[in-house]
């Protein structure tokens, strides 16, 4: 196999229908305050993972939790995941601070999540 390695699963985001009821919970579990915490997106830092909560699946129309896979060269591996059968769902595009992000479904229609930092 050839291509780009992953970093791993670094990121996972969950729609939820009411963010203060949601952010007390995962602050609950994780026993820390989230370090972003906006009307659109709550996001937690722990143990090196990124764990966000976004409201009614935001604009991306999320319907179940994405692990999003970092990755340093995020067209290089949506092209290889493409090419072995991966259909893009949302294309690259940046969110803030120079990061990247896209989805793809396989072919069971699971969405992987893809992020790249520059």
């Amino acid at each position: 196999m050839t291509g780009s390695a992953t970093q791993g699963i670094k990121t996972v985001l969950h729609p939820v229908s009411d963010l203060a009821k949601a952010k007390a919970v995962y602050a609950a579990l994780l026993g820390i305050s989230p370090q972003t915490d906006s009307p659109y997106y709550v996001g937690f830092e722990a143990e090196g993972q990124h764990i966000g909560l976004v409201p009614d699946g935001g604009p991306q129309g999320m319907t179940s939790p994405v692990a999003y896979w970092h990755v340093e060269d995020i067209e290089a591996k949506l092209a290889e995941v493409t090419a072995a059968g991966a259909t893009v769902k949302e294309a690259a595009h940046e969110v803030g601070g120079g990061r990247l992000v896209a989805t793809v479904t396989d072919p069971d229609g699971n969405v992987l999540g893809l992020i790249q930092d520059r």
